[in-house]
C-alpha cells in the first residue's frame, strides 16, 4: 500500500507541527511578512549554527547546493529573510564549482559523499556540511564510515570554518527539534510571548 505523503502532512494539526513540515508552515516561511509557527528543525539549525559563531549573514552570497524540501528549499528561504543573496545549486546547473567559488556561504544538502571539493570553496567561505553518506572502509568494525557532502579534508584547508561530518549539523537538527516542542508546549499553555521563533526569525 502507497502512502500519500502530502495527505500526511495535511493531515497533522499545524500547532504540532513540530517538524515545520505542514504547507502552511512552508508557505509561511516563503512569504514575507508571514511568520511560521514552525521552522524544519535542520534549516533552522543551520541558521542557528551561522548565528551563534557570529557569521555575518546579510548582504552575503550563499549557495545552498540540493533543493529538497526537507532541506534545500527551507534552508534557501531561510537565508533570503536573513537578507542573504541566494543561489540554489541543483542537478542541472551548469558548472556547480564555478558557481559554488563565489559563494561566501555554501551549505551542502544533497546526499553525495564529496561531492563538493576543496576548490570548489571560495578561501575564506563558511561551509555547512548537512549530507551524511556511508561509504565503505574495511578499517571500521562496520564496514563503512559516515562522510559528508563536501570533502573535508581539502575544504578545511581553504575554508574558514566548517563543520565536521558526523557530529555537525546533526545534534543541531535534535535541539532545534527539542525548541520547536518546546515553543508548541509553550503555545498549548498561553505562554505566547516566550515562544522564541518570533525572537530568532527577522
Amino acid at each position: 500500500m502507497h502512502i500519500n505523503e502530502e495527505k500526511i502532512m495535511g493531515a497533522v494539526s499545524i500547532d504540532k507541527d513540530v517538524d515545520g513540515f505542514h504547507p502552511l508552515n512552508i508557505g509561511r516561511l516563503a512569504m514575507r511578512g508571514k511568520m511560521p509557527l514552525f521552522v524544519p528543525c535542520t534549516p533552522k539549525g543551520c541558521i542557528e549554527l551561522l548565528l551563534r559563531t557570529g557569521v555575518e549573514i546579510k548582504g552575503k552570497h550563499a549557495v545552498v547546493i540540493g533543493r529538497s524540501n526537507v532541506v534545500g528549499m527551507p534552508v534557501a528561504l531561510l537565508l533570503l529573510r536573513h537578507q542573504a543573496t541566494v543561489t540554489v545549486v541543483h542537478s542541472y546547473t551548469p558548472h556547480p564549482a564555478e558557481v559554488t567559488r563565489r559563494a561566501d556561504i555554501v551549505i551542502a544538502a544533497v546526499g553525495v559523499a564529496h561531492l563538493v571539493r576543496g576548490d570548489w570553496i571560495k578561501p575564506g567561505a563558511v561551509v555547512i556540511d548537512v549530507g551524511i553518506n556511508a561509504v565503505e572502509d574495511e578499517s571500521r568494525k562496520a564496514g563503512y564510515r559516515l562522510v559528508g557532502d563536501v570533502c573535508y579534508r581539502e575544504a578545511c584547508m581553504i575554508a574558514s570554518a566548517i563543520t565536521p561530518v558526523p557530529g555537525g549539523v546533526g545534534p543541531m537538527t535534535i535541539a532545534m527539534l527539542l525548541s520547536n516542542t518546546l515553543d508548541s508546549a509553550k503555545r498549548t499553555f498561553g505562554f505566547v510571548d516566550q515562544v522564541t521563533t518570533h525572537q530568532w526569525m527577522p
